[in-house]
């Protein structure tokens, strides 16, 4: 059995990528930058504010998850009609048994980055759990290290992903 997962695969189905994945991609990694960083407050804007200053560390990681999501995003978009394998031997109809995996890493990847980068002491269930002296104290020197964990994740989510594109491409209408 190989492995679901291969740097070599990966950079060659991005290689082998259209525009439509690249659109998707860069769609996805817009959508996933504002989704994270406006309720984050770490994008400004009237709609929501922090109480504790936004920290260095947060822009690369909100900018790494944006790309990161966005490339896992754009691996679910069908490849234009008349591209990829489409012939009588391909897979068509059936589901790659891996997707729930990587469908799980990415979500745990893109909840962990909304934590990590959110305000310590807006966070409800922080507060809750711990209070603020507690969220201040214990959650936020945390959040780096639930930062490289999300990143971790959603490029593990990535990696196999891509990996297995070319094994089990979406089938292509007829």
């Amino acid at each position: 059995m190989t492995s679901s997962r291969s740097l070599r695969r990966a950079g060659a189905a991005l290689a082998a990528w259209q525009s439509p994945q690249w659109v998707a991609a860069t769609a996805g990694a817009a959508l996933t930058a504002v989704l994270v960083g406006v309720p984050t407050a770490v994008v400004p804007s009237p709609l929501f504010s922090r109480s504790v200053p936004v920290q260095w560390w947060n822009y690369p990681v909100l900018a790494a998850t944006a790309v990161l999501a966005g490339l896992v995003l754009a691996t679910f978009l069908r490849p234009p009609h008349g591209t990829g394998s489409g012939g009588p031997g391909s897979p068509q109809g059936h589901s790659d048994p891996s997707a729930k995996t990587v469908g799980r890493l990415g979500s745990a990847g893109g909840l962990l980055s909304l934590l990590a980068v959110g305000c310590p002491v807006c966070n409800k269930l922080v507060l809750v759990l711990l209070g603020s002296s507690g969220a201040l104290a214990y959650w936020a020197p945390l959040q780096p290290l639930v930062a490289v964990v999300s990143l971790v994740l959603l490029a593990e989510a990535a990696l196999r992903r891509l990996s297995t594109a070319g094994a089990c491409p979406a089938p292509v209408r007829r």
